[in-house]
């Protein structure tokens, strides 16, 4: 792929990114990644854990990063008792969330391979085209441009390895 295509969003979940406003791909190019998942409404669980972290101005601040960002339904998959464990947590969600966040904007050429995290670890993405596994996890809305970061978004919650 080159040129436009290359740039376009891709994946079966991309569909319910709203087609305008905000939280469009559009509205979300302007703006810093933790505002514009603010305003995406399939990432409004990691946005409240985001701000329980207090990692918005982190987010919003860092210059060219790549976040993989769970969707509703990913952070849906943990048990609710275990989830607000976790929320409660600030430390072990600072963790988890720096844990779906690597330096420099990675392409859909680049993104298959292992990426040093934020939060010290590594992530390992395999696959290729429009087809992305990060773990266990699947692309399943990738290449989406914020105003400092490229988000691929996830369908589960990356989890660090216990150190």
């Amino acid at each position: 792929m080159t040129g436009a295509a290359a740039a376009a969003p891709f994946g079966a979940a991309c569909s319910a990114v709203p087609a305008s406003g905000a939280g469009s791909f559009t509205g979300m190019a302007a703006d810093p990644v933790g505002t514009a998942a603010s305003n995406n409404p399939v990432l409004s669980t990691l946005v409240t854990a985001v701000k329980t972290a207090g990692l918005v101005d982190t987010l919003n601040s860092a210059q060219g990063v790549t976040v993989f960002a769970p969707t509703n339904d990913a952070f849906a998959k943990i048990p609710a008792d275990t989830l607000n464990a976790v929320l409660a947590d600030k430390a072990k969600l600072t963790k988890i969330l720096t844990y779906h966040v690597v330096a420099g904007r990675l392409t859909p050429d680049q993104l298959a391979g292992t990426h040093a995290t934020l939060e010290g670890g590594k992530v390992t993405v395999t696959g290729s085209g429009e087809s992305f596994k990060v773990g266990d996890a699947n692309v399943v809305c990738g290449n989406v441009q914020t105003a400092n970061a490229t988000v691929y978004i996830v369908d589960s919650v990356l989890m660090p390895p216990a150190s």
